[in-house]
Formats: structure tokens, sequence, C-alpha cells
């Protein structure tokens, strides 16, 4: 287990992926096939009214339609990848971070999948509803290997921010019983078999209690005991899948000591991870900006795939 910290500027091409764009407005591409998550039973109430709202950079809240949003490539590699966008728990940053991501992956032959979640302050019975619908998704994306030409074993999390959080907390308690089984895709398996956290939010305990997401999730005064349940870094246990770690040292938003306390506490219980620490970036830079340090963690993720899971 290493942790490698870049300190050039290197020039890769993760950054030539960009949302869907027209008259740069985002848009969901309506060829895009989209998968709800429930079909009924969906737990925790109807959440709020009205359609869906969307900015023209692809921020997205008022969900009450969670589902998965299929990026099919043409020649599948076998492995299928969910992608989760950020936000603080607060909207979800398609624009940016997944769907950029998503059409990326497609490139290379991943089938990806990206989650529209519910979020936790938009009028459902508990704040639970965000990490129910990762849960769900994990198993209905397994359910779907043999239609998409992917492994049931080849299926990874990859999260920013707010989403790196819910993939971690997915990968650490894939087991834990969220919501009530609803059908037969509820006895497969939510845990993912590798898992990718891009300047995530991994802790809510101090110093590290500071962000939105903590917020979202807990509201003003949680208990140490509610901050430490929702806490990644104190959830990990050697059933977690391989992990790959990828952050700026400048994080204004997630500070760096969330990946470092993550990975200190896979390698305590000997789970293989790989981090990157960049010397720039900040936060919420998606693929990476071309030309910046960050801009090198996609091929890096690529080359760790191949070398580390499969």
């Amino acid at each position: 287990m290493r942790i490698f910290i870049i300190l050039t500027i290197v020039l890769l091409t993760g950054s030539r992926y960009a949302a869907q764009l027209q008259e740069n407005k985002f848009q969901i591409s309506k060829d895009l096939e989209q998968i709800p998550l429930w079909t009924s039973q969906m737990p925790d109430g109807s959440g709020p009214q009205g359609a869906e709202i969307m900015t023209a950079k692809g921020s997205v809240t008022n969900i009450s339609s969670p589902r998965l949003i299929v990026h099919r490539p043409s020649h599948p590699n076998g492995t299928a990848i969910l992608v989760i966008s950020g936000g603080g728990y607060a909207h979800i940053e398609m624009g940016k971070e997944s769907t950029p991501t998503a059409n990326w992956l497609q490139s290379e032959g991943v089938t990806a999948f990206e989650l529209i979640y519910r979020l936790p302050s938009e009028n459902w019975k508990s704040t639970n509803v965000p990490f129910e619908d990762a849960q769900r998704a994990m198993r209905m994306i397994r359910s779907l290997a043999k239609k998409y030409k992917f492994d049931p074993d080849k299926i990874g999390i990859l999260g920013f921010s707010a989403g790196g959080h819910l993939a971690g907390f997915t990968s650490a308690q894939p087991d834990k019983k969220l919501y009530k089984p609803v059908d037969k895709i509820d006895s497969l398996s939510a845990r993912p078999d590798f898992a990718g956290l891009i300047y995530p939010v991994v802790s809510m305990l101090p110093p590290n209690d500071k962000t939105h997401s903590r917020k979202s999730i807990l509201g003003e005064n949680p208990s140490v005991a509610e901050e430490a349940a929702f806490s990644v870094e104190k959830l990990v246990n050697s059933n977690m899948p391989v992990t790959f770690l990828a952050q700026a040292m400048d994080d204004p938003i997630s500070s760096v000591d969330n990946g470092l306390l993550l990975y200190s506490a896979l390698k305590k219980v000997n789970v293989k991870a790989e981090m990157h620490l960049f010397p720039t970036g900040g936060h919420g830079w998606g693929l990476g900006k071309k030309g910046s340090p960050v801009a090198a963690w996609p091929e890096l993720f690529k080359t760790w795939m191949k070398n580390s899971c499969f």
C-alpha cells in the first residue's frame, strides 16, 4: 500500500470529456436509458412535490424519482461502475461530476450508471434516503449484469465529495438494513467490488465536522455517537473493497485529513488502498481542468483498476 504525492503538472486526457451541453444549458440526453430505483414501496415517504429542478450547469434538486442513468459502451469491457456526484447532500452536481465522468468511463468500455439520489432535506421521513438509494442502486446494477454484458463481480462505485461519502458508507456498510426488502433484487449484495473516492467527505467528527454534508445528514447539534455512525473511517472493516483515493492538499471544503484518516483505517485492517495527493486543485474539480495537477486522476484510476482489481 502506497501514498503517491503528485508534485508536477501533468497533461492528461480526463478533462476533455465535457457534460452534455446545448447552448450552455445542461441537459440529460434523451438517448440515455433511465431506470427507476423503486417501482413501488419506496421507503420513507413521497418526498418533494412538483417537478425536478435542474440549473443551467446541471445541479439537481427537488428529487422525488431516484434513478440510474445508463451510459452504455459500444464495446463493454465487463466492468460496471456506479457514479455518484456530490453537493453536500443538498443538491447533486451532475454537470461537473457524474455526467462527464460517466461519459469518460463509457468511452473506456465501462458500463457507467449515474445515480440520481434523494436528498435528506426534501420532505422525507428520514435522512437515510441517500444511503437507501445507493444500496438499492448497487443491488439493481448487479441484477442487470447479464442484460448489459458485465461481470456481476466487477462492479465498482465512484463518488465525489458528498458522493464520495455516500460511496464510502455503502462500501463499509453494504449489509446494513436501511430498508425492508421490496423484491428479489434486494437479496443481492450491495457491496462494491472496488471503490474510488475523489475529494471525499469522510469524517463527521471534530475537527472535520464543518461540512454541509454533516449538517444535511445530522442537523445542527448531533451527538458524538451520531457523528461516529456516519464517519466512514469509523466504519471500516476487513470486508471493505480495494479503494482508490484522490484529493488536493489545498482542499478548503473537505480537508485532506479526510482521505488520510480513511487511508490509515484501511491500512489497519489490511484492505488494499492507493492514495494520490495533489499539491493544488481545491475542491469540486470533477475530471480536472486541463493542465492542472488533479487532471491526472482519471488515468491513474484507470491504471489502478487494471493493476489492483482485475
